[in-house]
């Protein structure tokens, strides 16, 4: 087996005519030791190769090895200097290349070995030598969707199809060629993109005793695909059958986004396990104060660095290759106002990452979106300085659900939301992208829950309901739970359509969350991270009421696409905005005001949509700006299922409009035709 100096980059494993070469960054180590191992399972090296000054270039060790190649095992020790306080290298443990696109020996495994003094070599994780194909695009070329013609669908990756009853094949279930199966439904209720939960390799044992991480926020590795979503035993298959799920969208239209953590990692504290980044480079990737003490603004024991320049480059490497080798559309940053803060948590104006995002031509046609929050109490919304991302927009999700539960001094606030929020971007709605508008995700209630529930039950966590967040605006509507009352849960479908409806046309980008348009339910559960199990699955079974829900969903999305150039803020300038209450002309924004209603209208054409929320205990009436054609009634969530969004929507002839208590019309001028 020859050896020889090899060259820094790539970074990671890498082929090369009749070897590999490894590079991985240590800036700080006094000496590295490449571990080849002959499988994954193995319990000590087959080979040991250390790695010495002239293997080294800058923060730089690298070597290629000559008879290895594709599925090699391999690992790394790194030596170097430790603190008084224990703090520094950890020469004990087999490290995992931070740029493994692979990973081998989940069989054997041992996370608790990871900490302390302990030698984890025969219960360590190994990288895996990785083809690096790029996706082919050529066959199966992006979407390319603009963004105002954007629906998100956030949904689980396994969970989507972990129930018996899912389309999934038996074989497939929970996986990503399980989700392939699955994409029909997703096609027919006319979403644009999904945006996968964390699809990166994470540590399932990363949880209390007695539960598991089923979510994925809690990273192991940037590169690799999560191995529970992948069909048999074979480590290299991962990346194969992730090139498959993303052709198969692209096939039918759907742009692949994926939830991305790169603001802590698996390690946790410092009492946590040293399993890859804390053994290669512990000051160098995570904030620590000048005591060595980790700063933690995501809630997880540590935030990754994001402002040092080899963290950069290595959140640079990942993004491109599940870009460009693994063909995704773009990325959701988990804690993105985490990776905007430099040195002792100072924000940033001008954050080194998002910099360097923005001006890799290899990035350039993605989709890039962030959570304007930390942990730390960070929140830029607007202002997040990145020209690109956009952002989830929390405040909608407030603001709207505020205003159908019937808080006070919530009508002004809904009326900024439903023109892409104005009031928080500076005067000017935001930009096509720019808002990301929700009222359920991942984190939080579903919406069969929002209006079911007014606390939180997480007792199934294991953690005496002290987890998720208490502050949900949610309402109950008069029992906690399932009822069998036929008025609270006819109340409760129309609360779910009024949000669904308000939701889908605001203008900005929507997200759903998955199986709210079936009324999936979490049992009241706000924070299912650890719950494997129907509870965080798909629900594939829904009763009458879930069935007539699901068809109200598809025809509302049918019905966005068509309204989108009367709904889009930056529509023709001959088109003007209008604001009304009960009468014409007249908004009501009081404190004690529950009723909004707004139209669109044309200088030719005169009014062309009309739309009427009444959040009121009691029914209102609702004067109408008269239209020459007339109108038709598309939606009235007032009204019985399948009468509320019928699919020939009926004439309106009344100079008025009645809206039961708590409900929204949506009023269309007979001069446009619709397909629904």
């Amino acid at each position: 087996m020859a050896v020889s100096i090899g060259k820094p980059w790539p970074l990671g494993s890498s082929s090369v005519e009749g070897g590999v070469n490894f590079s991985v960054a240590a800036p700080e180590a006094t000496k590295v030791e490449l571990l080849l191992f002959t499988s994954g399972s193995a319990s000590e090296p087959d080979q040991v190769i250390e790695l010495n000054a002239k293997h080294r270039s800058g923060d730089y060790w690298h070597v290629e090895v000559q008879g290895v190649g594709i599925g090699c095992c391999y690992g790394y020790r790194v030596h170097g200097p430790v603190s008084s306080a224990g703090r520094g290298f950890h020469p004990t443990k087999v490290l995992l290349d931070p740029c493994a696109r692979a990973i081998s020996g989940w069989d054997v495994y041992q996370r608790g070995l990871a900490t302390g003094d302990h030698d984890n070599s025969a219960h360590c994780l190994k990288a895996v030598v990785s083809e690096r194909n790029h996706f082919d695009f050529n066959s199966h070329p992006r979407p390319r969707r603009d963004w105002r013609e954007t629906v998100i669908y956030e949904l689980h990756p396994g969970g989507f199809s972990r129930d018996l009853s899912s389309p999934a094949s038996t074989e497939h279930r929970g996986t990503f060629l399980g989700l392939i199966d699955a994409l029909p439904y997703l096609q027919s209720m006319g979403i644009t993109a999904i945006e996968l939960l964390p699809s990166m390799a994470f540590d399932p044992a990363d949880a209390p005793e007695g539960r598991q991480n089923y979510w994925g926020y809690s990273p192991l590795s940037w590169f690799a695909p999560h191995h529970g979503y992948v069909c048999g035993d074979d480590p290299l298959a991962g990346r194969q059958q992730l090139r498959q799920l993303v052709a198969a969208c692209h096939d039918l239209g759907l742009e692949v986004f994926v939830d991305v953590v790169y603001n802590h990692t698996t390690e946790g504290s410092s009492q946590g396990p040293c399993l890859s980044w804390r053994g290669f480079a512990d000051r160098l990737y995570y904030h620590q104060n000048a005591d060595g003490i980790y700063q933690d603004v995501s809630g997880c024991g540590n935030s990754i660095a994001a402002n040092h320049p080899v963290a950069v480059q290595l959140i640079i490497e990942s993004m491109r290759c599940w870009t460009l080798e693994l063909g995704i559309d773009g990325f959701r940053f988990d804690l993105g106002a985490a990776l905007t803060r430099g040195a002792g948590l100072t924000p940033l104006d001008q954050p080194p990452l998002f910099e360097a995002m923005e001006s890799d031509p290899e990035l350039a046609d993605i989709k890039l979106v962030g959570e304007p929050w930390d942990c730390g109490g960070l929140y830029r919304l607007a202002d997040f300085p990145a020209q690109r991302v956009g952002t989830w927009n929390g405040r909608f999700r407030d603001d709207l659900r505020r205003f159908w539960k019937g808080d006070d001094n919530t009508s002004w606030a809904m009326a900024q939301r439903l023109i892409s929020s104005p009031d928080l971007y500076g005067g000017e709605p935001a930009a096509a992208g720019k808002s990301i508008h929700f009222v359920t995700a991942h984190d939080g209630f579903t919406l069969n829950d929002l209006v079911s529930y007014n606390g939180k039950h997480n007792l199934a966590n294991g953690e005496d309901n002290r987890d998720g967040d208490s502050h949900n605006n949610s309402w109950n509507h008069g029992v906690e739970g399932p009822s069998t009352d036929p008025a609270i849960n006819t109340l409760r479908q129309r609360q779910m359509r009024n949000m669904l409806c308000t939701l889908l046309l605001s203008a900005g980008t929507p997200m759903l969350l998955m199986g709210d348009e079936v009324h999936r339910s979490q049992g009241g559960n706000n924070n299912c991270w650890c719950q494997n199990n129907p509870l965080g699955w798909m629900h594939w079974q829904p009763d009458d009421d879930g069935l007539a829900l699901k068809l109200f969903v598809q025809r509302l999305l049918r019905l966005r696409q068509q309204l989108l150039p009367w709904l889009d803020p930056e529509r023709p300038s001959e088109l003007s905005h209008q604001w009304h209450g009960v009468e014409i002309g007249k908004p009501d924004w009081a404190s004690w005001s529950h009723c909004l209603a707004w139209s669109i209208h044309s200088p030719t054409q005169g009014p062309l949509l009309w739309c009427g929320m009444n959040a009121y205990y009691k029914a209102m009436h609702f004067d109408l700006p008269p239209t020459p054609s007339g109108w038709q009634r598309v939606i009235d969530t007032g009204l019985p299922a399948d009468e509320d969004l019928p699919a020939q929507p009926p004439g309106w002839r009344p100079p008025s409009a009645p809206l039961e208590s708590r409900s929204l019309m949506l009023l269309v001028s007979s001069d446009i035709e619709l397909m629904l």
